[in-house]
């Protein structure tokens, strides 16, 4: 058997995953639901609000039996992600609330809390460079980190170190996660969920066929659900499966480019590098409503709505230190059809005005006769706050941007 990667055999590359993150955090804050069915989703109710009044600076010493429950939930908002305890229930991210009421009446629904979410990622992560310096953010909850210069990262196959990161993130968080190491990122993220929570699983170069291709195709990270249904159509089923079939085939029956990938991906071929620094390509803000809202009845309910997700986008780029120029808007209608739009001003900005002004704008352009189920405001075409500063110094309010 050919190994994972021929050039770079001592490569060692780690994913880290929080285990149930934002369920966990919000554990931290409750203790007394430890170990049960706890779902995250939604925006604060009145029944919250009241909550969180009744016992303020203490949440808790809040009874088990004062928090609300599933059952008792009425409206269109989704699951943002549950405790291990609910899952056991066929609950899961993305799930309706109604039908997860269902299934689980007896969970407790918490609403999100996202400010929370992103404070504790941001300690997690400064604990990880204090310790390995190459990471690769990938999201609120999960990191790559290159392990392969770094002390203890090549001890037991990267065992050592990894169990180093576990202890330091629960010490300075009380949050568990989980870590796969293995020779590049495709398998360290397989890896990642071989022992959850709280586990590591190391994968060596040549593991791939004892632990890599007895798993579904959909194990890896680029096979979606249309995917998975043309290969299964062909009767490839299992990773192994599709290693044994060969690239001129594969390149026929899905594409010369995707069918390599699918044949490299097979065979644990993945040279991509830890990327400790990446621009974004824009950043958004979009809420899903308890009841679909008209742009007539409702408007000024939507009105609100639309000016705190501009003032939202706006902050996050003020917080991060970008501006944009294109800025745009999504809609999902009660037909859960989906309409976009934008436009693209002059100059940068970052300010919450000028984007509700234009984003406002961009809504003239789209049908509003139909019920809503969503609205989300989008600035992209973004540049970091100093370059924009630099070009209007050096060029002048007339010259070029590009």
């Amino acid at each position: 058997m050919a190994a994972v990667t021929a050039t770079a055999s001592d490569r060692r590359i780690a994913h880290l995953d929080m285990d149930a993150f934002y369920a966990s955090v919000e554990l931290l804050r409750y203790p007394q639901l430890k170990g049960l069915p706890v779902v995250i989703g939604g925006g604060r109710r009145p029944q919250d609000e009241a909550l969180a009044a009744a016992y303020a600076g203490r949440p808790g010493d809040i009874p088990v039996a004062a928090f609300p429950l599933l059952k008792e939930y009425a409206g269109r908002g989704v699951i943002t992600t549950a405790t291990y305890a609910a899952r056991q229930f066929g609950v899961g991210s993305a799930m309706g609330l109604m039908k997860a009421a269902r299934l689980c009446p007896q969970a407790v629904l918490l609403p999100v809390d996202f400010a929370a979410y992103r404070r504790y990622s941001r300690l997690f992560k400064e604990v990880i460079l204090s310790i390995a310096p190459v990471m690769e953010d990938r999201g609120v909850d999960e990191v790559y980190i290159d392990f392969t210069r770094v002390a203890g990262g090549q001890r037991d196959g990267g065992r050592v170190l990894a169990r180093l990161i576990q202890k330091s993130i629960f010490d300075a968080t009380g949050l568990t996660c989980s870590i796969g190491v293995a020779p590049n990122k495709l398998i360290a993220k397989m890896a990642s969920e071989f022992n959850k929570p709280n586990g590591i699983s190391i994968v060596q170069p040549g593991d791939l066929q004892d632990l890599i291709w007895p798993l579904d195709c959909r194990k890896i990270n680029g096979v979606g659900p249309k995917a998975e249904a043309r290969l299964l159509a062909h009767g490839i089923r299992t990773i192994g499966e599709l290693a044994q079939r060969p690239l001129p085939w594969l390149m026929q029956q899905f594409g010369r480019s995707y069918g390599a990938w699918l044949h490299d991906a097979a065979w644990g071929r993945d040279e991509r590098a830890v990327v400790t620094e990446s621009e974004p390509v824009s950043m958004s803000r979009e809420t899903t409503f308890e009841r679909d809202l008209h742009a007539v009845h409702d408007r000024a309910e939507l009105g609100r709505i639309f000016t705190a997700l501009c003032e939202q986008v706006a902050g996050d780029l003020q917080r991060k230190g970008y501006a944009g120029r294109t800025i745009g808007i999504k809609l999902r209608y009660d037909d859960f059809k989906i309409a976009t739009r934008d436009q693209t001003v002059a100059d940068f900005t970052q300010d919450a005005a000028t984007i509700r002004r234009v984003a406002g704008l961009c809504l003239k352009r789209v049908p509003l006769t139909k019920r809503l189920r969503l609205l989300g405001v989008r600035v992209g075409n973004l540049l970091p706050q100093a370059a924009v500063a630099q070009q209007a110094a050096g060029w002048g309010e007339s010259a070029p941007l590009f």
